[in-house]
């Protein structure tokens, strides 16, 4: 029997921004879909994108605020807030990887200007996707987690590991998407 620890799940691209800022990422912990507590199994567990959800859960648009961002060939990495437009309320805090050249001409610009949420310019564009969570995750926030979402402890955070699709099933976008209590 083997008595190898077991290795940390990957959650990338959230790993990245976290190791060129020099910050050390808080545990991380795969968890089955059963374990999410409500209302973030109802914010999590379902295949459609995050900000229309939560933009229903919590009855007001959501814009962006960008923490980081970063031009890798055809890739756009960006680490993001979103935020409620009524009273600037974090309601999640995300990583995420699009490949901006599988997206038509007209929506590029928009989201290379990184000033709203990808689900926002997807949905407005007509653009045809799916989302595939792919694992559900508990955090243990760490300093920065706790600023960006304005958390008033360090209580447990969950979050999905997710991918966006297009029609012919090419990868649009990796996100790890992180609630609030």
């Amino acid at each position: 029997m083997s008595t190898r620890p077991m290795e940390r799940p990957s959650v990338e691209p959230l790993d990245s921004f976290y190791r060129e800022a020099g910050r050390v990422l808080p545990p991380v912990r795969l968890i089955p879909e059963a374990e999410l507590p409500q209302p973030q199994r109802r914010l999590l567990a379902h295949d459609t994108d995050m900000t229309r959800t939560l933009e229903a859960f919590h009855g007001d648009s959501i814009h962006l605020a960008v923490k980081s961002r970063e031009r890798r060939g055809e890739e756009l990495w960006r680490e993001v807030v979103l935020t409620l437009d009524r009273d600037e309320r974090p309601v999640e805090y995300g990583a995420i990887r699009i490949w901006v050249d599988r997206f038509p001409l007209g929506s590029r610009g928009e989201i290379l200007g990184c000033r709203r949420p990808l689900g926002a310019i997807i949905n407005a564009s007509g653009i045809k996707y799916t989302s595939h969570p792919t694992a559900f995750l508990a955090l243990e926030p760490d300093p920065f987690m706790v600023g960006a979402l304005a958390l008033p402890s360090t209580a447990t955070v969950y979050g999905r590991r997710n991918a966006l699709r297009d029609e012919s099933g090419a990868v649009l976008a990796e996100i790890i998407e992180i609630l609030p209590p």
